[in-house]
């Protein structure tokens, strides 16, 4: 039998609640429990065939680091087609522990570590059960300017509209910084804000169990008395519902705004206006037991700030369009210098594989920016990489003269180049190696080029 079949049939085995079974005998949909049960059975809900089901397809999706327990998203299944009685009926009876999640730590950009908690495999998948149960019934009250993190909404909207508040005049921007968020969320407020909406007190002790979840680094596990953990799939949902009431005051006083996570952004027309915002803003993020961070918020012409990698500027006729920030090309370049550095020893097809995943991602993000000849620049500037690692490896002297022949240079031609290929990047720019590498020998590797 499969995994799985043997998955299948073990949740099958499990009782369902009566308003739970149909006249078919079928398994409920998940559109089926939603309209059924209350706030007050959401855990009944939580546990129900089609919502499990579903959550475990989703972290082997996702796959994700293992947690302190070493567990793989791969090996999840196996396990709780094993324990599922017992876990369900733990959860049921709100007496289900979580583990600690495991420390991880992450470069910043601008310098810095982020810290990640990574929950285990198991405590990700019940986390993933409650997620798809309460997103259906949050999502729809959220703010339309929140974007970060929604079923149908992407970064892409929030910088769209960012731009049409520009486009329409309103030229200052009110950027705004929170003092790390993930690690500062005050769990009293935000679970003041869940029990407004949850009746089923099991699952709010589960959820006030996540977010105290201790935290293991080098097999010691410090307590948390703050934040959520970053790496659980249910943080952002938690993040949506304590910043929605920032955005729906915003909203009652009609400013025009666009969210991502923490990333909040306010758009108004004269500078005494923004200063009236930052400081309306403090008072509200203040309310929630969060800090603005000063050094890293403003009141600013737009053109001076960024909003998630994109900043804007005006061409002809007073049109706003978007290009890639400064910052985000900057760190956009460090990235490609360390794939292509030609200290590392890798092939170039394993180079260019590289490129090719992370370009590609780049270029899909970045596809508003309405500035081809920058990435006519870029692709320029990548190619010239990609050669001076395909001399290194092909070194100079025999080597390389055969390597040069093959790539149709004459005999005297390849000769010259390939005792004269000490300096690699230097000799990149020589118009024998663009004869012997153009464009197109790296298109034909699979690196693909960000202009049209």
């Amino acid at each position: 039998m499969s995994l799985e079949s043997a998955m299948h049939r073990k949740i099958e085995q499990i009782e369902l609640p009566l308003e739970f079974k149909s006249g078919s005998g079928e398994a409920p949909t998940a559109r089926h429990v939603i309209a059924r049960l209350g706030t007050d059975r959401l855990m009944e809900e939580s546990v129900g065939y089609a919502n499990v089901e579903l959550a475990l397809k989703q972290v082997r999706r996702n796959k994700g680091s293992s947690g302190v327990d070493g567990m793989t998203a791969d090996e999840l299944p196996q396990y709780v087609a094993e324990h599922w009685e017992v876990l369900r009926m733990q959860l049921l009876a709100g007496t289900y522990q979580l583990k600690p999640v495991k420390r991880q730590e992450i470069d910043k950009e601008g310098g810095g570590v982020r810290v990640l908690g990574i929950p285990c495999a198991l405590d990700r998948f019940i986390q993933q059960c409650i997620l798809q149960v309460l997103q259906p019934r949050f999502d729809p009250t959220f703010s339309e300017h929140s974007h970060g993190f929604r079923p149908g909404r992407s970064a892409h909207q929030a910088v769209g509209a960012a731009r049409r508040y520009v486009q329409e005049g309103r030229r200052w921007v009110v950027d705004v910084d929170l003092e790390q968020f993930f690690d500062r969320v005050n769990h009293d407020v935000l679970m003041g804000r869940l029990a407004k909406r949850i009746a089923d007190k099991r699952l709010l002790k589960l959820i006030r169990r996540y977010l105290e979840a201790g935290m293991m680094a080098n097999g010691i596990v410090a307590e948390r008395e703050e934040g959520t953990p970053q790496g659980g799939p249910l943080s952002p949902l938690l993040a949506n519902v304590l910043l929605d009431e920032v955005d729906k005051e915003l909203e009652k006083r009609g400013h025009a705004f666009a969210r991502y996570a923490d990333d909040c952004n306010v758009y108004v027309r004269s500078r005494r206006a923004g200063e009236r915002v930052m400081e309306a803003l403090k008072s509200l993020y203040a309310g929630l037991r969060l800090k603005v961070n000063e050094s890293k918020s403003a009141v600013a012409r737009v053109w001076d700030r960024k909003f998630l990698g994109y900043s804007f500027w005006v061409a002809k006729r007073g049109e706003v369009k978007m290009r890639v920030a400064s910052k985000a090309l900057k760190k956009m370049k460090e990235h490609i210098r360390r794939m292509t550095s030609r200290v590392g020893g890798k092939s170039m097809k394993v180079v260019a594989a590289e490129l090719r995943k992370y370009l590609t991602g780049w270029k899909t993000y970045f596809k508003l920016a309405d500035t081809p000849s920058v990435f006519r620049e870029l692709d320029g500037w990548v190619r010239h990489r990609l050669r001076a690692v395909q001399l290194k490896q092909w070194k100079c002297g025999t080597t390389a003269y055969v390597k040069l022949r093959a790539r149709g240079l004459n005999a005297r031609d390849a000769r010259v180049v390939a005792s004269h290929m000490g300096h690699w990047w230097k000799a990149s720019e020589c118009g024998l190696i663009l004869a012997a590498l153009p464009p197109h020998y790296f298109d034909q590797l699979g690196v693909p080029r960000l202009a049209a």
